[in-house]
């Protein structure tokens, strides 16, 4: 299965975004699609299995438990085909960040004007 497939799903997208925050039980992150999706435990589990699958998440047991976090090799994949549209926001957040800039610097100038 290709990443974006994988990614596809706003489940999926979703059960990586919490693994982002570091490990998660499954009972964890069953709950918490559960509540916010209203897909059943099963379901769950079905997605879980086609993240660790494909790679997205590895599994750990713990006792009784399974602790899942992000697996980062498959979103290098992501980063790599991302990489070409990269242009298309870069130039304007580097114009941002100099607007940002010029207005550190006028308020800093008044509040120093201001001062004296």
């Amino acid at each position: 299965m290709h990443a974006f497939d994988v990614l596809g799903d706003p489940v999926r997208r979703r059960i990586l975004e919490l693994l982002a925050d570091g490990e998660h039980s499954s009972g964890e992150l069953t709950a918490v699609i559960q509540r916010e999706f209203g897909i059943s435990q099963p379901a769950v589990s079905q997605h879980l299995r086609v993240l660790r699958d494909n790679g997205f998440a590895r599994v750990r047991a713990q006792g009784t438990r399974r602790l899942y976090s992000v697996e980062p090799g498959p979103l290098q994949e992501i980063d790599d085909w991302l990489e070409r549209f990269r242009g298309f926001w870069s130039q304007r957040l580097d114009a941002l960040a100099t607007e940002l800039a010029r207005g550190k610097r006028e308020r800093r100038t008044a509040d120093e004007t201001k001062d004296t």
